[in-house]
């Protein structure tokens, strides 16, 4: 949410500058393709800044979340307190004092803090300000499909004084997510399951009961039934009925599910479960379930699945929709931008937290700023600290990322694109499988290496190195070796069943793969409570260390569920592969690596 500051002396603003040496905080050349400057934005026009502070001892914090995430330390598992991450987040009394006092001195209103742990603030000063505060010089751009023109600059810079306190300047010199053709385009914010509303088709209404599962026919679409059959999820409600052990479903411009779809889904596919059983609404930045344009029924159908494979899966663990409303229309061309970090805001500033959150929607790396990246991932590494399982969908174009279009020439590029925040070393990627005799990767799950962040410590050479030797000395794509990798794990994303506007329906993606994923961690985590220890949390450095949990999935290519097979993509193999991570869980064999710890 943006607050309106008030600039008192725009005199005292341009007589502080003209002495004031600056440091190049970022720089580009000129304006993505498809971008157009109509020229500089009035002087007079309010400019609202969100500034990220460093925290006070980011490389602190990583220390401590390896050592309390990794098995065999004497402290696994110690996730921290709020106030404790707190500690390590927050800027310095000196950050602090130097961002205020530059406010005050240049008769700005105090910044607003915008975060609990204080490493988010905003100004709200005008165009002609921020261009001599920053030495800036803030244009309107305009792209097809935008509504308006919006602002942006191709340089920025800090005040001296402000040199290594900010992080991040946004709006700045990063521009809305734009699509392969240029021009922009809604792509950022889509869901997972890019192309849903186009690939789902209804469903035969009649489905075979559960004591007929025989798992012998691959066509016959996935249900939660199927699904406790292939991992061996228990139906048995959970033991601890522990109200601090919840799956959090997050959902972005106002969506949230039908109940009465719920209601009908666990009436045809969970019958030993109460139709009455729901989810509980939690909503934040002015949520307001306005889902009227037609638009958005990709973003219902995303929605209602993933509670239906949350409460419908995790038999008995609460369930929780974190409904984020729609940005304002200066904040809507950054996609999911403001929505991400609206989460990740309110998730720090929760005392007791979910302990799983699952997030369906995978926009692409490239079109996040470096810097903001940056510091949304740090945030997933303080949150993991907490003791939170952050879960994200892998993708659904494949090696081509979000995208997923035969007709945009994407299919036969050797660049393998990236999605985030699915390459953040600190979050569990989660990609897709479908079919069980044996079960394959789908084309469409989403994965590959990150262009931003390095190879994390729980990847360890001999795994991700095992997969790159299997590549011929020829292979034609074009990727980051040496960069994070991911998925980290894989379940079922294709051919699955689930009510929309009342009709039973079967579409797939791995928008389906992560809160199924999350149901299975949910459930482990109930167990883990009632036998009085601490949930999974970070799941990465244990899963890694615990590979004999997982099945290896050896079979299946990545082209993109458009794109032909003949296109370059990876191959699944033996070990680890860029498709289906360590494997598929077995739920029996990830207890009791859980309980031994």
């Amino acid at each position: 949410m943006l607050y309106s500051l008030r600039v008192t002396s725009l005199l005292a603003v341009l007589s502080l500058v003209s002495c004031t040496p600056f440091v190049t905080h970022q720089r580009r050349q000129d304006a993505p393709p498809g971008f157009t400057s109509l020229g500089p934005a009035p002087d007079t026009q309010p400019l609202t800044l969100k500034f990220a502070l460093t925290p006070n001892n980011l490389a602190g914090l990583e220390e401590k979340l390896i050592s309390i995430s990794t098995p065999g330390n004497p402290d696994f598992r110690q996730w921290l307190s709020r106030e404790e991450v707190k500690s390590y987040v927050q800027p310095s009394n000196e950050t602090r004092d130097a961002f205020t006092t530059f406010a005050s001195a240049n008769g700005l209103t105090p910044p607003f803090v915008l975060s609990p742990n204080e490493d988010w603030m905003s100004l709200t000063l005008t165009v002609g300000a921020a261009n001599q505060l920053f030495a800036a010089s803030y244009q309107l751009f305009t792209a097809d499909g935008l509504p308006a023109p919006f602002i942006r600059t191709l340089s920025i810079s800090l005040p001296s004084e402000l040199a290594g306190h900010i992080e991040v300047i946004h709006p700045s010199t990063s521009f809305p997510p734009s699509s392969s053709g240029g021009g922009a385009s809604s792509q950022q914010v889509m869901p997972s399951r890019r192309h849903l509303e186009r690939r789902t088709k209804r469903a035969a209404e009649s489905v075979p009961a559960t004591s007929n599962l025989t798992c012998d026919d691959p066509g016959i679409p996935m249900t939660p039934a199927y699904l406790q059959k292939i991992y061996g999820i228990p139906s048995t409600p959970a033991a601890s009925q522990d109200k601090n052990n919840s799956i959090m479903v997050t959902g972005y411009v106002n969506i949230q599910p039908n109940r009465t779809d719920l209601s009908t889904f666990l009436q045809k596919f969970r019958k030993d479960i109460s139709p009455n059983t729901t989810w509980n609404l939690i909503q934040i930045a002015n949520a307001t379930n306005d889902t009227t344009p037609p638009e958005f029924a990709v973003f219902k159908l995303e929605a209602d699945l993933d509670v239906q494979y949350t409460v419908g899966v995790a038999t008995g663990v609460p369930v929780e929709f974190l409904s984020v409303g729609k940005p304002p229309l200066d904040e809507s061309i950054d996609g999911i931008t403001p929505s991400i970090l609206d989460t990740n805001i309110y998730l720090d500033g929760l005392d007791t937290p979910p302990t799983v959150v699952t997030t369906s929607y995978a926009p692409m790396e490239r079109d996040f700023d470096e810097s903001m990246a940056r510091k949304i991932c740090n945030t997933y590494m303080a949150l993991g600290a907490r003791g939170i399982s952050m879960l994200f969908s892998s993708g659904d174009g494949g090696v081509r990322g979000s995208h997923d279009d035969s007709s945009s020439g994407i299919c036969e590029s050797n660049d393998f694109l990236v999605v985030f925040p699915a390459s953040c070393p600190y979050i569990t990627a989660v990609g897709g499988t479908e079919s069980f005799s044996p079960e394959i990767a789908t084309n469409l799950t989403g994965g590959g290496f990150s262009n931003l962040f390095p190879r994390p410590w729980y990847q360890h050479d001999a795994t991700i190195q095992g997969f790159l030797d299997t590549l011929p000395a020829d292979f034609p794509g074009r990727f980051n070796s040496s960069g994070r990798a991911y998925p980290d794990v894989a379940v079922q994303g294709g051919n699955l069943n689930l009510v929309f506007n009342g009709r039973v329906v079967n579409s797939g993606g791995t928008s389906f793969s992560s809160p199924i994923f999350a149901s299975i961690v949910g459930l482990i985590n109930d167990r883990l409570i009632e036998a009085g220890k601490p949930v999974l949390g970070f799941l990465n450095p244990w899963m890694y260390e615990n590979q004999d949990a997982f099945t290896d999935i050896t079979e299946g290519y990545n082209s993109g569920y458009e794109c032909p097979t003949t296109s370059v993509a990876f191959n699944a193999t033996k070990g680890w592969d860029p498709l289906t991570g360590v494997g598929s869980p077995v739920f029996d064999k990830l207890l009791a690596a859980a309980m031994k710890e």
